[in-house]
């Protein structure tokens, strides 16, 4: 392992796709941390431990939903000057980050803007009064109060809870039972995905009709800089699936622009000031309105295409940002990727996939990763955490990208029986 200063990495996502952080740092010459309550939550197998033995330079237990626990965990190799600088690619941990960064005295972001970031009521309040134009929202503390609230905001509307990420809990509703019935769901557990306790209530706000796209921005000394605009794709609803992204827009500038100066408004609103951040706008007839704001890279494969699109590794110059070095944002390929995401359309039992053969005969095809398991209980996507697997696709513009991915994405099948049924 290499003599270079230690990031810290405070909690990460699942199997190889989620180590990319460390084993990006380590290509850096850096020396990986990865801080952690539960390392099983990676090591889940031979092959994921050997990874992390090859990667990591050290496992760290800690609290990792108390910034004072990461901090003092991390304390040890701030004194001995080891440190360069820690990072959160996760939601959940950007406070935790932010926090623990600021005591340690690493290049971070402000723990205010983390906090105002991470919780969607505190990201309209702060929008709201910077005039900032976003949906109507109402904060819920019994169901009878979220039917209310739908009512003043009108039907269908959007019942959300605070702090969950990836769409997770994110539903339209049509009707005053749906959403009493949602708001049960989402507060029938204290804690969220991560085991971390929930602020109380739910969030109602108005629908907004539209088509949605994400601002990707990285905030140096020299202010926000817009790696650029990315196109996405939603599933039907109910719910807010995220199921393709597509780099660069293919949207006129005048309407990109008009979305960017929507997300750096809201950046200014929540005092961003240091590290990445993934905007997510919905245009609609009147305009663009914010979505939300993640204080953190944009995840799936939105960081993929956009390497596959331009050459600029994103996630390699968050990592130089946040180890105290400048990062290098200059475009060295001029072309277009797409991603797409398999689901499933029913629930039930996941028994394999089907039209791997013939994506594969398509052209710019780059990836077709399938990590779901035959064997596997599957249901129709609620969320992003249902999704089954990823395409990723490269071509000349952002149009051909596109329309390679969908024809894949079409192809792309899975075979999913009922729970009940024998194979």
């Amino acid at each position: 392992m290499t003599d270079g200063p230690v990031i810290a990495i405070v909690e990460t996502g699942r199997g190889e796709y989620g180590l990319q952080p460390l084993i990006r740092a380590r290509e850096l010459g850096l020396r990986p941390v990865l801080v952690t309550d539960d390392l099983g939550r990676y090591a889940v197998d031979d092959a994921s431990r050997e990874l992390i033995e090859r990667t990591v330079h050290a496992v760290v237990s800690a609290d990792t939903t108390d910034g004072a626990a990461v901090t003092e965990a991390l304390r040890p190799y701030q004194e001995r000057g080891e440190l360069c600088g820690a990072l959160a690619v996760i939601d959940y941990y950007v406070t935790v980050v932010a926090e623990a960064a600021r005591a340690l005295g690493l290049p971070g972001l402000a723990p205010q803007a983390a906090h105002a970031a991470r919780n969607k009521l505190r990201t309209r309040e702060v929008c709201l009064e910077h005039g900032v134009p976003a949906p109507r929202f109402v904060r819920a503390m019994s169901a009878r109060e979220a039917v209310r609230a739908a009512e003043s905001v009108g039907f269908p509307c959007v019942v959300k809870p605070l702090t969950e990420a990836a769409s997770i809990g994110v539903r339209l509703c049509r009707t005053a039972e749906e959403v009493a019935g949602h708001y049960g769901l989402l507060t029938e557990s204290a804690l969220d995905m991560r085991g971390i306790a929930k602020p109380g209530g739910v969030l109602v706000e108005e629908y907004l009709t539209g088509y949605e796209l994400s601002v990707e921005v990285l905030t140096t000394g020299a202010g926000p800089q817009v790696v650029g605009v990315t196109d996405k794709a939603l599933a039907p609803h109910p719910y807010f699936v995220e199921i393709g992204e597509t780099f660069p827009t293919q949207l006129p500038d005048a309407v990109r622009d008009e979305a960017v100066a929507v997300a750096l408004a809201a950046l200014r609103a929540i005092g961003h000031d240091f590290g990445a951040a993934h905007v997510e706008i919905k245009m609609t007839a009147d305009g663009p309105r914010l979505v939300e704001v993640n204080a953190r890279m944009a995840g799936a494969q939105i960081g993929r295409i956009i390497r596959e699109a331009t050459g600029l590794d994103l996630l390699a110059e968050v990592l130089r940002l946040h180890a105290g070095l400048e990062p290098e944002l200059s475009v060295s390929r001029n072309a277009a990727a797409a991603s797409r995401y398999l689901t499933a359309v029913d629930g039930g039992v996941l028994d394999g996939f089907g039209g791997v053969d013939l994506v594969e005969r398509l052209p710019g095809v780059l990836a077709v990763d399938l990590y779901a398991r035959p064997g596997t209980e599957v249901r129709r996507g609620r969320s992003n955490a249902d999704v089954l697997g990823h395409l990723v696709v490269r071509a000349d513009t952002p149009a051909e990208a596109a329309r390679w991915a969908e024809t894949a994405a079409l192809m792309l099948t899975a075979e999913v029986r009922p729970a009940d049924e024998p194979c």
